[in-house]
């Protein structure tokens, strides 16, 4: 099989030849994956509307790795975006962040609250929305035809994101009493990431002629112990907008994988009934997020995209450890089909780069590819 047909034979809960494998990682930990390949030139999967997601970028090094998914996205041709002394920047929903240091390295946390103050919809509609027409579509169909028969997936973690994306302008705990006021300023925020990231979308499945395999969405539902949000206030907030852009993707003959941290099991259900695809991240050490577990509740109704613990187990394990895992991983998780095997989360930081090697080495050996 090629690598596009294996991804688009397990997202079908078909058995592909090789379980399909994808790459996310931090800054710190691409650019040490770089410096080992000795890439001089890494590819660009086009601009990141949201922040930081690590995803655009890095098709080169993920060709390296031997992984199955390449990442496109239209450069952005919109107007200028700010750039400050202190290295913050500003993204197109009008929010500047900063890269912060912490012990391993750095995040670019958000500086200010521009939405924070509204307290009318008068107020919010005077702000300067981003529009889908500020990025060049047309550039997709060469970005898709350089990538051969890779799976091509478009989008980030940042397309929707009704609870991030909005928290970074207007604060965390202001968008969870929102959430449970059903507040009329955040609902219209709401509509318009969605009306944007539905034109943004669209032009981008229009542009590439059928070549998208997979559009990544996302939006973060579970905190490690729990859901953050009820499934009746799923039903009543989001559901509608999901299901929205989930049919969308499909009406042009691609698949959803949507990103959600944490634990969302109660969820899943829900996510089901709206058409997600495929779950991606699926965090081990987050409560009833165990892959196992979830392959055989939910075998055949929404496949499993991540799973390999990147919250202190790939930092710490041992070869022998990353490799009997990985394995386990495919045997059983893989079997049948319907899983996207995958760090759990971007690889942190502060994970050994042999660690990182080793996981990408076993998928290798498994195919009887060349390893690393």
């Amino acid at each position: 099989m090629t690598p596009r047909e294996r991804v688009q034979a397990a997202l079908a809960h078909s058995q592909p030849d090789h379980t399909p494998c994808d790459y996310f990682a931090t800054p710190e930990i691409h650019q040490a994956l770089v410096e080992h390949f000795g890439i001089t030139v890494d590819g660009d999967g086009g601009a990141s509307m949201g922040g930081t997601s690590g995803i655009t970028g890095g098709n080169v090094v993920a060709e390296r790795l031997g992984t199955d998914i390449r990442y496109v996205n239209p450069p952005y041709t919109g107007p200028p975006l700010a750039t400050f002394d202190d290295g913050s920047t500003m993204n197109i929903w009008g929010i500047r962040r900063r890269p912060m240091p912490n012990e391993y390295g750095e995040y670019a946390e958000p500086v200010g609250a521009p939405y924070a103050g509204w307290k009318t919809v008068e107020e919010a509609e005077q702000f300067n929305w981003p529009v889908p027409e500020w990025f060049d579509y047309d550039a997709i169909p060469a970005m898709c035809e350089a990538y051969g028969d890779a799976a091509i997936a478009a989008g980030d973690f940042h397309v929707q994101d009704f609870i991030n994306g909005v928290a970074f302008g207007r604060g965390v705990e202001q968008v969870f009493l929102d959430i449970g006021l059903e507040d009329s300023v955040y609902l219209y925020i709401m509509e318009k990431r969605h009306r944007f990231y539905l034109g943004y979308v669209e032009r981008i499945l229009d542009a590439a002629g059928g070549r998208i395999d997979l559009v990544l969405c996302g939006d973060d539902f579970g905190s490690q112990r729990g859901p953050l949000i009820s499934p009746a206030t799923f039903d009543r907030l989001f559901a509608q907008k999901k299901k929205e852009l989930f049919d969308l993707v499909h009406s042009y003959g691609a698949k959803v994988t949507h990103h959600c941290c944490g634990s969302s099991r109660a969820l899943i259900p829900r996510f089901v009934e709206c058409g997600m695809d495929s779950l991606q991240t699926i965090q081990p050490q987050a409560a009833g997020m165990n892959p196992y577990e979830l392959k055989a509740e939910f075998a055949g109704q929404i496949a499993l995209h991540g799973a390999v613990d990147v919250q202190g187990w790939l930092q710490r394990a041992t070869a022998a450890e990353i490799e009997q895992e990985v394995t386990h991983l495919i045997d059983e998780v893989g079997h049948g089909g319907g899983f996207i095997l995958a760090p759990c989360h971007h690889i942190q930081p502060d994970t050994p780069i042999e660690n990182v090697l080793t996981l990408y080495r076993t998928v290798a050996r498994r195919r009887g590819s060349a390893v690393l």
